[in-house]
């Protein structure tokens, strides 16, 4: 490897030079080149694949697990020999992982993105880990999503990236320019840092590989942080059998199941069952004991009486996952369409390609060519951009820093309770993060706040009886607890041109002043909804 890197670093020397360092890399190009016997045309060939291999054997050279001080400059100059191609010269490129999509295939825009790697993190940090993906708006949408849900939960403590796959940080920034930290650059910049209370929420399905060497890497900063923790992945514990479920697991499979369900059209999965339509989730597959969490999660549809949701993988492991097996579930079952959709976290190059992809052995080629069903579709989104997914993972990042002990708390969280004001009414701000849930627009964003023994509630009037009620939390706490409820008022509001209406009004509790908090609200359609408001500027 470190001929390779020298080889590739050497840009004055000339392309042969560089593929000769590449050991495994076969260019096509015959030894000695026919001196003398060539014609024009067959030059000029030789030298574009020349150029070409040049570039398949950078691409190479960066398709790596391992980052080494040579890699910023590889990665630099492989785009810049890049950009130097011909659009005919970019087709020849190939090398053993090279291809011209490496470069050439559009993902989205990067700009979109926050690599999450900026300085200045405070004493709490929560490193966000994830596999990662070179899809530009996969990343952004589904990585990105779980990244903002968190920092929107825990504004007390600053939130970073890391990617766990040196191969996909190579790939992003050699081709758009963005930087992404790996674990160990992520853990340093903390140390860097002075970060005395450390959380990693890895966004990774399971206890698997991946999760293993995440903690292997963090037990070698041992001591250089006051306190750390791990949180839980997606599906929580594994479990010693195929049989063990948990409310993780059941959360994800209503979550992903009501998402799909959704998105192909359907009121319900009983409604796609009786139009003889399946639903497949393809995640990755594991050779790790852990694999046994994707039959958990069969188990687990199978126990909400999801008799067409079927959990298969691209590696095929465990066995009854692979897609030959998963065609003949369908298949016995009696289903004619299917829908395709990925058990990811992101939707990247499996989703895109593994999956949707239209190489014969893609998934959606491998349905199509059993001819056992009349239509196959496939919807492209990873689970991060899925709300309930979202608060799993917050909710998992909770119980992370709920471990670290009452020691944790941060200054912010002190100025709260110091925030509270002598007794008495006040005009305040109320704002919410929704233009349909707002106080009445007659009451110019103002509510009536009242200060009793130390505790704020908050009158707010609302512009109609939409909203029925109201409670002090999330929604999925709403359910669970009818207690909390708040029941409405009926208040009457005088518009400036002398009509009046009778409209709901309720009293809620505050906990704090110029910070978000939940708030569910429920309206005439029976289902709850997750909202953040806050109460500020009390006048």
């Amino acid at each position: 490897m470190k001929n390779k890197i020298m080889a590739v670093l050497a840009v004055s020397v000339s392309a042969a030079a560089i593929l000769a360092g590449c050991a495994g890399v076969n260019t096509g190009i015959p030894a000695g080149g026919g001196e003398g016997n060539e014609t024009k045309e067959e030059s000029e060939a030789v030298s574009d694949q020349e150029k070409a291999d040049e570039v398949a054997a950078l691409i190479d050279a960066i398709y790596v697990q391992e980052r080494t001080d040579e890699t910023d400059e590889l990665c630099r100059l492989a785009k810049q020999k890049w950009d130097e191609l011909t659009d005919a010269q970019k087709e020849l490129v190939e090398g053993e992982d090279a291809d011209p999509d490496y470069f050439g295939r559009d993902t989205g825009d990067a700009s979109n993105d926050d690599p999450l790697n900026g300085d200045d993190i405070g004493d709490n940090e929560i490193i966000v880990a994830s596999f990662g993906t070179s899809f530009n708006d996969s990343r952004a949408t589904d990585i990105g999503g779980v990244e903002k849900a968190i920092a929107a939960a825990y504004p007390d403590w600053s939130v970073r990236r890391a990617f766990t796959a040196q191969i996909i940080i190579n790939h992003i920034q050699a081709r758009d320019g963005e930087k992404i930290d790996n674990i160990d650059q992520a853990l340093d910049r903390a140390v860097q840092n002075g970060v005395r209370n450390l959380v990693i929420q890895p966004t990774h399905l399971m206890h698997g590989a991946e999760y293993d060497e995440l903690t292997e890497a963090l037990s070698q900063y041992e001591g250089r942080f006051e306190k750390v923790a791990v949180a839980e992945p997606l599906l929580g514990k594994v479990g010693e059998d195929a049989t063990i479920i948990n409310d993780d697991k059941k959360a994800v499979a209503e979550a992903i199941t009501a998402a799909a369900v959704s998105d192909a059209g359907y009121e319900s999965i009983d409604a796609a069952a009786s139009d003889s339509r399946a639903f497949v989730f393809m995640g990755h597959g594991t050779a790790h004991t852990a694999k046994i969490s994707y039959s958990q999660m069969a188990a687990q549809m199978a126990d909400l009486g999801y008799k067409n949701v079927f959990i298969g993988t691209v590696e095929g492991e465990p066995e009854e996952t692979s897609c030959e097996n998963i065609i003949e579930s369908v298949q016995e079952a009696g289903y004619n369409d299917v829908i395709l959709r990925p058990l990811m976290v992101v939707a990247g190059d499996h989703a895109n390609n593994d999956m949707a992809g239209d190489d014969d052995d893609s998934w959606k080629s491998r349905f199509n060519a059993s001819a056992a069903f009349e239509d196959v579709e496939c919807q492209i989104a990873g689970l991060g951009r899925i709300k309930e997914i979202q608060d799993l993972y917050v909710a998992h990042t909770k119980a992370a820093i709920d471990s670290l002990g009452d020691a944790v708390s941060s200054e912010t969280d002190k100025d709260k309770e110091e925030a509270v004001l002598a007794d008495g009414v006040y005009k305040a701000s109320f704002t919410t993060d929704s233009s349909m849930f707002k106080v009445n627009e007659e009451l110019d964003g103002k509510c009536d706040l009242t200060v009793a023994d130390g505790q704020m509630t908050a009158h707010i009037t609302l512009g109609s009886k939409n909203i029925v009620n109201l409670f002090p939390g999330t929604a999925e706490e709403a359910v669970k607890d009818e207690a909390g409820i708040l029941e409405p008022t009926t208040d009457t509001v005088e518009y400036s041109d002398g009509t009046t209406e009778e409209v709901y009004g309720f009293d809620v509790p505050v906990p704090y002043l110029d910070d978000e908090f939940d708030l569910a609200l429920i309206g005439t359609k029976g289902k709850w909804y997750d909202h953040k408001v806050s109460v500020s500027n009390p006048e």
